[in-house]
C-alpha cells in the first residue's frame, strides 16, 4: 500500500491550486491498485474539502502515516515530516537566498525531494508546471491593461470569473484596436499566451512582415530561437550552441520596439542571457511600447524595468520612460509604461490550473513514481537521506550548513 498525501498551502500569500482534483483522485486509486490519497483539510483551497468527501476522498489533517505528500508551492520549514517523499516547486535550484533555510531542513529531515521544476524529458524539455496558463492570464492581463490604460475597452480580472470558460465568454464582447503584440519564448508560457491571441482573433503574422507592415486589424508576431538570438560574431543562430554558450548571443528585440505596443514575455532567462533590452533603452525617441505582461517574471532580468512582483489584486504598475522611476498605472500616456508582473498568475484560474497540472502529474509521472527506477524522477530528485543527490552536488555551498 503506497499512501499520497495532498498538502495543505500555508506559504502567505496563500496559494488555492491543489496537485489533484477529486476526480482525478478516484481516477488514479480505481487504475492503481494499493494506492490510496488523502487530503489534508485547507479553508483556502479552490476545491472545497467537502468535493473531496463527496468522491470518497479521506480527509486527514495528520499526514505523518503518508509516504509521498505533494503540495505546489514550497512548504514551511516547520511543517516538513522527516524521511518523507515530498513532491512541490522548492525554488532552490537556482540558489535562491531566501529559501535557503528550507534547503538546510530538507537535508536536516533526510527528505527525498522532487521538484517538480526538475521533472524532465532527456532532452531537458520540462514535463510539469503551470507555464500554460501562467501564459493565459498572463496574456489575458497585458490585453486588460492595454484597454484599461486607453479607456478603450474593458475585461474583467481572470480571479473575478469562474474560470477560463468564462474568460472566452467575455472576449466574444470585446473588438481590438489595431494594436501590434510581440509574444517571446517557446515553451508552455509562450503556448498560453497564443491560446489568448487565437480566442480573441488576434492574426499572427511573420516577423518580417510585422517589422515593415501596418495593419486595420490586431496582430502578432512570435519570437523564438533565430527570430529573438544571433551570434554576437556571424549572426547565426543554433538551439545547441545557444544552450551551451548563451553568453555569446545577443538579442534582437530591440529592432522590434518602434513596431510595438505591447510586449507578452514568455522567455526561459538567466544572467547569461541577453535582455530583451536595456534599462536605457525606454527613453528612445522611437519607444513604442506601452504594455508589457512580463509573465515569466524575473526581476531585473529579461525585462529589466521589471522592479519587483506585483499581485494579484494590484497586477500592474507603471515606470516613467524620463526617470525608471515606478509610478501609477493606467495613465492614457505613452510616456508611462504599465508593467504587468504577477509572481503566481495561475492562482487566477486555479481550477482550470489544478485541473490541467492534475493530468500530467498522472499522465507523465506518477507511472515513473510508481516503477521504483526512473531516470525522470532521478534527474528531479535534489536531494535524499540527509545528502544531496549527484546532479545537484553544485548546490553543497548552499545546502549543508
Amino acid at each position: 500500500m503506497i499512501r499520497i498525501g495532498l498538502i495543505r498551502e500555508r506559504k502567505s500569500p496563500t496559494d488555492t491550486r491543489v496537485a489533484l482534483t477529486p476526480q482525478q483522485c478516484v481516477q488514479i486509486m480505481q487504475k492503481y491498485e494499493g494506492l490510496q490519497i488523502v487530503v489534508q483539510p485547507s479553508p483556502d483551497r479552490c476545491i472545497p474539502d467537502a468535493d473531496y468527501t463527496a468522491a470518497g476522498i479521506p480527509l486527514q489533517a495528520d499526514l505523518s502515516d503518508c509516504d509521498v505528500l505533494l503540495g505546489i508551492k514550497e512548504v514551511r520549514v516547520e511543517d516538513l515530516i522527516p524521511d518523507k517523499t515530498y513532491f512541490f516547486f522548492s525554488h532552490t535550484k537556482k540558489k535562491q537566498p531566501y529559501n535557503q533555510k528550507l534547503m538546510h531542513a530538507l537535508i536536516e529531515k533526510r527528505i527525498r525531494m522532487i521538484d517538480y521544476e526538475c521533472l524532465t524529458h532527456i532532452d531537458e524539455q520540462r514535463i510539469l508546471g503551470f507555464g500554460y496558463y501562467a501564459g493565459v492570464v498572463g496574456a489575458h492581463n497585458g490585453l486588460l491593461t492595454y484597454g484599461k490604460k486607453f479607456g478603450l475597452y474593458h475585461l474583467p480580472p481572470a480571479h473575478s470569473v469562474g474560470g477560463f470558460a468564462d474568460l472566452l465568454r467575455a472576449y466574444e464582447q470585446v473588438k481590438l484596436p489595431n494594436i501590434k503584440i510581440v509574444v517571446t519564448g517557446s515553451g508552455k508560457v509562450a503556448s498560453g499566451i497564443i491560446e489568448v491571441m487565437t480566442h480573441f482573433d488576434i492574426e499572427s503574422v511573420e516577423p518580417e512582415d510585422y517589422l515593415t507592415h501596418q495593419y486595420d486589424y490586431p496582430v502578432y508576431t512570435h519570437l523564438k530561437g533565430g527570430d529573438l538570438y544571433a551570434r554576437k560574431d556571424n549572426d547565426l543562430f543554433s538551439r545547441d550552441d545557444f544552450h551551451a554558450h548563451p553568453e555569446a548571443y545577443k538579442c534582437l528585440f530591440t529592432k522590434y520596439i518602434p513596431q510595438t505596443d505591447v510586449l507578452m514575455n514568455g522567455i526561459y532567462w538567466d544572467a547569461d542571457i541577453a535582455r530583451l533590452f536595456e534599462k536605457q533603452d525606454i527613453q528612445r525617441n522611437d519607444w513604442r511600447v506601452s504594455v508589457i505582461a512580463d509573465i515569466t517574471c524575473d526581476v531585473d532580468g529579461s525585462v529589466p524595468i521589471n522592479v519587483g512582483a506585483s499581485t494579484i489584486v494590484n497586477p500592474v504598475y507603471g515606470i516613467d520612460r524620463k526617470t525608471g522611476e515606478q509610478t501609477s498605472p493606467y495613465q492614457n500616456t505613452r510616456n508611462i509604461i504599465d508593467v504587468m508582473a504577477v509572481d503566481n498568475l495561475p492562482n487566477e484560474l486555479p481550477r482550470d490550473a489544478s485541473q490541467y497540472f492534475g493530468a500530467h502529474f498522472e499522465k507523465f509521472v506518477l507511472r515513473e513514481l510508481l516503477n521504483g527506477n526512473s531516470d525522470i524522477i532521478r534527474r528531479a530528485t535534489i536531494c535524499e537521506g540527509g545528502k544531496l543527490t549527484p546532479d545537484y552536488e553544485y548546490l553543497s555551498d548552499y545546502a549543508y550548513k
